[in-house]
């Protein structure tokens, strides 16, 4: 498994590389779970990091307007980042296909892959359900799908979905050869359910913040070393 870090600025961004973050998500979280940073703080990173530095963007958590978001999609692969997140905040399969479809035909001669996100409280939400995704992004020709949870209220990935769900999501997605993410206010707890799991890419950011805190808190290097750390141990997690 791969270590995110969303990071929402470039000091975050350097502690986070120091850290170990496989790789380095630029967020704005003040915006929404999958918030979108500006452009210009988005390339200082990608232009400030080693060369050979994962960079990852999120173009939001998108309501509709696919039009909009292939505009979003496609300034961020000019910037060449290597991952483009778009969170599918949308109650019915087709506006979700839209977007989907959309924002791969805006990048599908760049060399940026797009992970389509949906949301694990989609119950409350009233959102697509995530298992929905893999059909999405495999039409649409999108390279990965990723879960999170919407509303940053202190419940995680695990209060809304079961070991079992996101088990099959993950294996339905690797049948279909997509990359696959989960993310939700995940702690260094959620290890083992997470290996048992077995995702391509596990996504932090309030585990590594100062406080525990997403919005005021700093991401601080020692905590993504220690969780890098606590990913990488074979049994128990302390």
């Amino acid at each position: 498994m791969l270590l995110l870090v969303s990071p929402v600025d470039l000091s975050e961004a350097m502690a986070a590389s120091v850290g170990g973050a496989d790789i380095i998500d630029v967020k704005n979280p003040a915006e929404g779970s999958l918030g979108a940073n500006y452009p210009w703080v988005i390339e200082a990173i990608k232009n400030s990091l080693p060369e050979n530095t994962k960079i990852s963007a999120t173009i939001g958590d998108l309501t509709g307007k696919p039009a909009a978001a292939s505009q979003a999609a496609y300034g961020l692969s000019k910037i060449g980042v290597n991952y483009i997140k778009a969170g599918l905040l949308v109650s019915n399969l087709k506006d979700a296909e839209k977007i989907a479809e959309s924002i791969t035909k805006a990048t599908e001669k760049t060399n940026s892959k797009i992970i389509l996100a949906a949301y694990a409280d989609y119950k409350d939400t009233g959102t697509i359900n995530p298992q929905t995704l893999p059909d999405i992004a495999e039409n649409a020709g999108a390279s990965g799908v990723m879960i999170d949870t919407h509303r940053k209220n202190g419940k995680t990935l695990f209060d809304h979905m079961t070991t079992e769900e996101l088990k099959h999501f993950v294996d339905t997605a690797k049948e279909k050869q997509l990359i696959t993410a989960l993310a939700g206010t995940i702690q260094k707890h959620h290890l083992p359910k997470l290996k048992e799991i077995n995702p391509d890419i596990i996504g932090i950011r309030s585990a590594v913040c100062k406080k525990n805190d997403r919005i005021n808190g700093k991401i601080e290097k020692e905590k993504v070393k220690e969780f890098k750390r606590q990913m990488n141990t074979k049994g128990r997690v302390v």
